[in-house]
């Protein structure tokens, strides 16, 4: 399963499409839950929101800016060995205050995708899109260039 918290609310209808859009062609892989969480300007309060979706059997992608790059076909690599020892993978988004330190450093990996800054519901339908693009890698499956 792959299951991605993030904080805030998109309200845009093309962003909120995007996203629906990708998560439907990530179900016909894999089973995917999106838990949005209110955004605050208290770190400590989106921490403990965070943190009662979290299970300790999950492996946790903290997404941060300080992270670990890697392109499409490591991320795809990524998540195919990590599937053989987890049943899901937990992907965090920060809200724009970031992401608690706690929360990194449970993560088992801080991946980044740029040292860029995104809006947050552009960079859901990124995150999305990236793993879909994995799935169709690890499938053998015409999409990937």
């Amino acid at each position: 399963m792959i299951k991605i918290i993030c904080l805030g609310k998109i309200k845009e209808k093309y962003l909120n499409d995007l996203i629906n859009d990708y998560k439907q062609r990530i179900s016909k892989y894999q089973k995917i839950e999106l838990i949005e969480l209110k955004d605050t300007n208290n770190l400590d309060e989106e921490k403990e929101n965070i943190k009662k979706h979290l299970n300790k059997n999950e492996y946790l992608i903290a997404l941060d800016i300080e992270g670990k790059e890697m392109d499409s076909l490591e991320f795809a690599k990524t998540i195919d060995s990590v599937f053989i020892n987890y049943p899901t993978i937990t992907f965090v988004i920060g809200s724009s205050f970031g992401l608690h330190e706690e929360i990194k450093k449970e993560a088992n990996l801080r991946l980044s995708f740029s040292r860029m800054t995104y809006p947050h519901g552009l960079f859901r339908g990124i995150l999305l899109e990236q793993i879909y693009r994995a799935f169709k890698i690890l499938n053998n499956e015409n999409y990937h260039k």
